[in-house]
């Protein structure tokens, strides 16, 4: 079950981050409403995941999540480059957050 939490709060960071790029573009109060509830649930389930993962490893992959996602949602939805770098790169930290599962 801490792998799940531990996924959603992945999933919650990555809405979190778009909802700051909204924020940015249309500066009312529901952007900012949706990024306080994206990144309060982002905490919440981390620290649920935290009860039986190690810390290290619970952070480092949500952030991987987070921060992959959020890379991902750039070039998906702002026009942000896609080259083959960038995307090896990402498929890099997804690759380190398996490998923290395997062997956690």
């Amino acid at each position: 079950m801490a792998w799940l939490f531990l996924v959603v709060a992945g999933i919650l960071e990555m809405f979190g981050v778009t909802m700051i790029n909204k924020l940015n573009k249309d500066r009312n109060w529901q952007a900012f409403c949706l990024l306080l509830l994206g990144f309060g649930g982002s905490f919440i389930f981390l620290a649920l995941a935290m009860e039986s993962l190690p810390m290290g490893t619970a952070y480092a992959v949500w952030t991987g999540i987070g921060a992959s996602g959020g890379a991902i949602l750039g070039m998906l939805l702002y026009g942000e480059p896609r080259n083959w770098k960038r995307i090896v790169f990402i498929v890099m930290i997804l690759g380190a957050a398996v490998g923290l599962k395997a062997i956690a």
